[in-house]
């Protein structure tokens, strides 16, 4: 890995193209550099998982609403248009609004993959935008499934190199402005463009995607799963004009008045950024995980604790036998998901499936109660209020602990780690201490993550959802992907069964 120096320059110090960050991930972006069979297994194993959680979100409201903007977009000029989650995959819509129905069924139940370190992040999140272009372009551009696997490793490796280094969500600027230009460079290596034309990419996306975090905050809304896709969307555009010649505010990150000055650390601000060097193969995707469970990533170790504790204590259900229960974990946890965090609705009845989804008071309250964890039913508002898990509920609190926050900012894989220390002060007056470090899922955990539990995962989250046959042939495509002809793209989407679309209402709107 290249490490590149990275910090606000004056308009008069004529900050060399370059030397800007942009210029280097684009650089980056546009080497040739193969992928190797590790990460190739590893991107079909996302695909797989992203198909997933987009097959069990395809009738929730959210994503009804996406598709149905999508579709009153048909395909474009200059290529045969991108497939949509559910829809036959002769329905084809311009790419750029395929990547914003993909994404946001994709991120819409919080179930995919995930990397944390100085900022958060989803980089299955990359896949729907570069999946779009390639699909669309696929026969003009004669692109194959070895370009695909190509620009997903980009977009995951830019993404996770960013989100070791720079910290957005500290100056409460949203994740996506690490995904912006991700996808944006992940597209540029599908296409093959050259470095100047990627950069330029880079930072229109970039610039077009730095939103707050208030999305994450408060009454969470369905724009929590909207804001990636938005992101992927922007990204295709920005190439799109990049690609006409088109060019972006510079320097993007480094300027007097750019990102890093105003939205970030400030003027005197300096960060150390690492990519891989030219001819360097693009692993980042190796350090990321994907979710066991429906839930902000942060909650996974602390569910399956939960889980254990509902095996070895079943009394722990009850809340007449609990005084209180406190979790010591990381300061990410405690101020994001946790009582830190100030906000009345990690603990209110009738909150959002988004709120709930970002409290893991409530969470670790119904994991412990029922010795389980479900996308659908531990969210659904019977469940939340419930009187034994609201009693239960309220006498869960987080409290920061500066070794979990040191482990979870380690660099060492064997160290970090996002669980938390449980202590539950019994009503008798004895104690139960318990902690985990690593979710199962984990590569480090106790059971992970491999091809056949991606496929049990798409299995589970399909049934209902789609017919054996398209079970079958979506899993038999995604295991070919890098051997898929231009003309096979296509077969890289999911058609729910008969009559399921149709079955829910479709909203209005302008188009």
């Amino acid at each position: 890995m290249q490490f590149h120096d990275v910090r606000v320059h004056r308009s008069d110090e004529d900050l060399a193209r370059t030397d800007q960050l942009a210029w280097k991930i684009a650089e980056c972006a546009a080497d040739p550099v193969e992928v190797s069979a590790e990460v190739t297994e590893m991107i079909i194993n996302r695909v797989i998982d992203n198909a997933a959680v987009a097959a069990a979100s395809l009738t929730r409201r959210p994503v009804v609403a996406a598709r149905s903007q999508a579709l009153a977009h048909p395909r474009s000029f200059n290529g045969v248009g991108a497939t949509v989650f559910g829809e036959q995959r002769s329905r084809r819509v311009s790419p750029e609004w395929a990547a914003w129905a993909n994404g946001v069924a994709v991120r819409e139940l919080d179930y995919h993959d995930t990397f944390l370190a100085a900022e958060y992040s989803h980089p299955g999140d990359n896949i729907p935008p570069v999946l779009a272009v390639a699909q669309h372009l696929a026969v003009t551009r004669g692109l194959t499934g070895r370009d695909l696997v190509r620009g997903i490793a980009t977009g995951y490796e830019v993404q996770i190199d960013l989100v070791r280094a720079i910290s957005l969500h500290a100056h409460k600027i949203d994740h996506v402005a690490h995904l912006g230009p991700s996808a944006a460079a992940g597209i540029g290596t599908l296409l093959g463009l050259d470095t100047e034309t990627i950069f330029q990419a880079i930072g229109q996306a970039l610039h077009t995607t730095t939103a707050t975090r208030q999305s994450r905050k408060g009454e969470i809304s369905s724009w929590k799963a909207y804001a990636p896709a938005f992101a992927g969307k922007m990204a295709v555009e920005s190439v799109d004009r990049a690609m006409r010649g088109e060019t972006s505010p510079t320097p993007i990150y480094e300027g007097e008045d750019g990102v890093i000055a105003w939205l970030l650390d400030g003027p005197e601000a300096s960060y150390q950024v690492a990519l891989p060097g030219r001819g360097e193969a693009k692993r980042a995707i190796l350090d990321s995980y994907t979710k066991e469970h429906s839930a902000e990533y942060q909650a996974q170790a602390l569910i399956d604790l939960a889980r254990k504790l509902y095996r070895e204590h079943p009394e722990l259900a009850d809340p007449a036998n609990i005084t209180r229960i406190v979790i010591h974990t990381s300061h990410h946890t405690h101020n994001v998901i946790g009582s830190g965090a100030n906000d009345p609705q990690k603990y209110d009845p009738s909150a959002t499936r988004e709120t709930l989804d970002h409290s893991i008071p409530y969470i670790f309250t119904v994991a412990l109660q029922d010795g389980s964890w479900h996308h659908v039913d531990s969210y659904r508002p019977e469940r939340a209020s419930r009187a034994d898990t609201i009693a239960l509920w309220n006498k869960v609190t987080t409290e920061e602990d500066v070794e979990w926050t040191r482990r979870y900012h380690s660099l060492d894989p064997a160290e970090k780690a996002f669980g938390g220390r449980v202590e539950i002060e019994l009503a008798n007056g004895k104690r139960i201490v318990d902690e985990l470090a690593v979710a199962d899922a984990h590569p480090l955990g106790a059971q992970p993550f491999g091809r056949a539990e991606y496929i049990d995962k798409f299995r589970t989250l399909a049934a209902g959802v789609l017919e054996e046959g398209e079970i079958l042939r979506f899993l038999d495509a995604a295991e070919r992907l890098p051997d898929l002809a231009a003309d096979d793209l296509d077969q890289l989407t999911i058609v729910a069964r008969n009559g399921l679309l149709t079955s829910v209402p479709i909203p209005n709107g302008i188009f």
